[in-house]
This record gives C-alpha cells, sequence and structure tokens, in this order.
C-alpha cells in the first residue's frame, strides 16, 4: 500500500504543480467571450469596447463570439459546460443569469455553474411613450392610464423578456392595467411607438435616447436612483413621483465554475483596468451604460449583488407567472 500512497501523493503534487503553472502562464492564448445576443446590440458593443482595452493588459486578443437564441440561455448554457480554464467566458446580464432562472427550465444553475469576475456597468430603463401621449409629467401618465383600463398598449420584446418584466413589476407598483404587445426586438417595437402603433414602453436607453433627443417620443423617468449621464434632463422614478421603481439591465463577467482563483483575479484586474480608461468610461456613457463603482467590480461583490437581484426578482416574477414562449 506504501507505494500506492506514494505514487498518489506525487501525483497530486504534479497536479497541483501544473495547475500554479498553467496559472502563471495565463493568458498563454487568445480568450473567448461568448455573447449570448446577436452581433451589434447593447451587450455585443459593450464587450467589444471593453475587450479593446483588456487585451493591452492581458497581452492576449479578446474573442467575441456571439451565441443567440432562447433569450441568452443558449450561449450561457455553452459556457456552463465550457472547461474551467480561463479561456471561455461569458458576459452575462441580469436577463441571463436572473430573469432566464425563473422564465426557462434551465440545464445548468445561474449561481452555482459560475464563477464571477466583475460587474461592468448597469442600464437603467426609459419610461416613454408615444409623442401624442396627453400626459407631460409620470405622475399624470399613471393617472391617464388608471382612468383608461386596457385602452392603451405596452410595447415588449416578448414574455419573460426584461421590458416584459419592467412592464409588469410597472403594473403591479402603480395600479394600472394595460395589454402587451409583443415585437421580436427593441428596434420594431421602437418603430411602433414612434408611428403611435403602440402607447408605451419600459426600454432600454441606448434603444429609446436617439428618439427621445430627436423629439419624436416623450421621456418620463429612468428607472434609477440616479439620472443618466447621457440625459441628464430626464427625472429619475423617484423624483417624477414613483419612488423605489428601480429596473436595470446589468451585464457582467463570468468563467465556467472551477476557474483557478488566480485566473479569475487577473481578469478581474483586466476588466477594473478598462473600466477605469477615460475613453472606455466615454464611449460607454455615450451608450446609456453606467459604470459600476470600484468596490463593486470585486468577484465577490458581483456574487454578493447577484444573489441580491435573484432574491428581489425571482418572486416577482414567480408571482406574475411569467414564462417563456
Amino acid at each position: 500500500m506504501r507505494p500506492i500512497c506514494a505514487m498518489l501523493l506525487a501525483a497530486l503534487g504534479w497536479v497541483a504543480a501544473t495547475a500554479e503553472a498553467m496559472a502563471q502562464d495565463y493568458p498563454s492564448r487568445p480568450i473567448t467571450v461568448v455573447v449570448p445576443f446577436p452581433a451589434g446590440g447593447p451587450s455585443d458593443t459593450l464587450v467589444r469596447i471593453l475587450g479593446e482595452q483588456m487585451r493591452g493588459t492581458l497581452g492576449q486578443p479578446i474573442v467575441i463570439e456571439n451565441v443567440a437564441g432562447a433569450s441568452g440561455s443558449i450561449g450561457v448554457g455553452r459556457v456552463a459546460r465550457a472547461a474551467p480554464d480561463g479561456y471561455t467566458l461569458i458576459l452575462g446580464s441580469w436577463v441571463t443569469h436572473v430573469v432566464n432562472g425563473v422564465v426557462y427550465a434551465l440545464k445548468y444553475d445561474v449561481v452555482n455553474d459560475f464563477e464571477p469576475i466583475s460587474l461592468i456597468a448597469t442600464n437603467p430603463l426609459l419610461i416613454v411613450a408615444k409623442k401624442a401621449m396627453p400626459a407631460e409629467k409620470l405622475s399624470e401618465l399613471v393617472t391617464w392610464l388608471k382612468a383608461n383600463p386596457d385602452k392603451a398598449t405596452q410595447g415588449t420584446t416578448g414574455a419573460g423578456s426584461a421590458l416584459h418584466v419592467a412592464g409588469v413589476f410597472f403594473q403591479k407598483e402603480t395600479g394600472a392595467r394595460l395589454p402587451f404587445v409583443a415585437y421580436r426586438g427593441g428596434a420594431l417595437a421602437m418603430q411602433d411607438l414612434v408611428s403611435g402603433q403602440i402607447d408605451m414602453m419600459i426600454d432600454v436607453a441606448a434603444n429609446s435616447l436617439p428618439q427621445v433627443q430627436a423629439g419624436s417620443i416623450k421621456a418620463y423617468a429612468v428607472t434609477d436612483k440616479r439620472r443618466l449621464a447621457a440625459a441628464p434632463t430626464i427625472p429619475t422614478v423617484d423624483e417624477a413621483g414613483l419612488p423605489g421603481l428601480y429596473v436595470s439591465i446589468w451585464f457582467a463577467l463570468w468563467a465556467p465554475k472551477g476557474t483557478p482563483k488566480d485566473m479569475v483575479a487577473k481578469l478581474n484586474a483586466a476588466v477594473a483596468g478598462a473600466l477605469a480608461d477615460g475613453t472606455v468610461r466615454q464611449r460607454l456613457a455615450d451608450l446609456g451604460q453606467e459604470i459600476a463603482p470600484r468596490e463593486q467590480q470585486t468577484p465577490e461583490a458581483l456574487g454578493a449583488y447577484h444573489k441580491a437581484e435573484i432574491d428581489r426578482w425571482w418572486p416577482i416574477i414567480k408571482a406574475a407567472n411569467i414564462k417563456a414562449e
């Protein structure tokens, strides 16, 4: 038995030494970040901006791979099954790592199958309506909607989407009642809002701001505690009379469960360095993205924030019986 024990100890020592060497040499080849949505969208644009800057820190290219489908769950599932070697990461979000955990029957665990790396940015939504909407303020909009139940329509990007969950939350908090109209994308919904075919949306800022700035639609409030840097004249929901109506599509980076901590630390430092760059910050601000404070960019902070978001949103989604189509 003694020779076997000695061989086992030697093997374990070799594995530990190999793992340590790999971590020290990491990264030695390009890193793939899976974006679980089509190219050209907010998440894709964000990670491409970030990846350009991370390359300088890591000394290796960041390769973006778009794996879209099922509200992001196909791409996320792929990374959950990937080798935990630091070379395959997922750009996840409030939709993929919170909402999908309720509305889909997933083959992976949104918490336990991933190693948090860093919270990147938050993207509050805008409460917007067609230009002909008579209400000029958010309080007036709520009053009008409650006085006209089921007469107005609210655009979404489908059952279980961020816009749908935000709409359900809005109606729950205000007591307004209006039917949802589902679209295959935010751009299509915006076209109908501009033309007056639907009445309102709670939409991502990157999609709505150009139309607000052009005067094509009305903006009532941003669903955050702070005003958007890219639109400082739009009040917060607190200022507009609906305190606490906070909804934000945040983005974060994860690795597969079991990725060595040294690798996670290197990736976290690369993200933090990129987010501290003035050019990166300005480019993200122009997209309506709010960069997370440095103390919220640690792996531990992301893990705690993720859990808090699940604790907040899962009961709301379950109570509304929201399921993916």
